[in-house]
């Protein structure tokens, strides 16, 4: 009997695991390059070289400038060129559009996150290995987390590291479903720290616009760990 909240926990940590590992693309193994990192000013497009223009990307991310890095979704060859498909943070939810592998250098990742908006929980896995758990608060009610598979944009310090956002924000490539508009921005969802308003309310409790907030400490572990492009998947 003592050995038993050990196996739970082990339980535990295995479930997290196989969730997030399940929403591997098909296809994709363990060295599969899963990260498009962007050499060149580039078009991303509704189809592999051509179609619909849905943006235009840049080697400098457009928040923090830091180097421009896309979750990998699907590869493609078209006329003896490849083309991969990247998400996009622009609504619709889940948005992906298609670049040339010419103008990208292609890397892996081992990391995932993966968020349990009923448990109020943030694994984060590295391989099939789950390296940290920690409680978070999500989206209320009225202002739920987006559910899906998005990927961390960007990561941003704030200073000072006391405000309502704490130490760190990560922005997902996830918009709102409820509001297109929050605060002056697009209604963009992102993990970040706590700090001043935001510790009003207890980690472990659905009481945000939408965003995911955690624990400084925990922030600044995300920071020194992942980069943008890491998978991210919310249920």
């Amino acid at each position: 009997m003592p050995d038993a909240p050990r196996v739970r926990i082990a339980g535990i940590a295995a479930a997290c695991a196989a969730a997030v590992l399940a929403l591997l693309p098909a296809g994709a193994t363990a060295a599969t390059p899963n990260l498009a990192r962007i050499l060149f000013a580039t078009k991303a497009t509704a189809a592999p070289g051509g179609g619909r223009l849905l943006a235009r990307l840049e080697p400098f991310a457009p928040l923090g400038r830091g180097e421009a890095q896309y979750a990998v979704t699907a590869r493609r060859v078209v006329g003896g060129r490849l083309f991969v498909r990247v998400l996009l943070a622009r609504r619709p939810n889940g948005s992906a559009g298609w670049v040339p592998g010419d103008d990208v250098a292609l890397e892996h990742t081992s990391w995932r996150v993966g968020i349990d908006l009923r448990a109020r929980r943030v694994t984060v896995v590295e391989g099939n290995r789950v390296v940290n758990v920690f409680p978070a608060v999500v989206g209320r009610d009225s202002s739920p987390t987006p559910r899906g598979q998005f990927a961390i944009s960007e990561l941003l310090p704030q200073r000072p590291a006391t405000g309502f956002f704490g130490g760190w924000v990560f922005p997902l490539t996830a918009f709102s479903d409820t509001y297109t508009e929050f605060q002056g921005g697009p209604g963009r969802v992102a993990i970040h720290g706590r700090g001043g308003a935001s510790l009003l309310d207890p980690l472990g409790t659905a009481s945000s616009h939408g965003c995911i907030r955690i624990a400084n400490t925990d922030a600044n572990w995300l920071a020194n760990h992942l980069e943008a492009g890491v998978p991210v998947t919310i249920r």
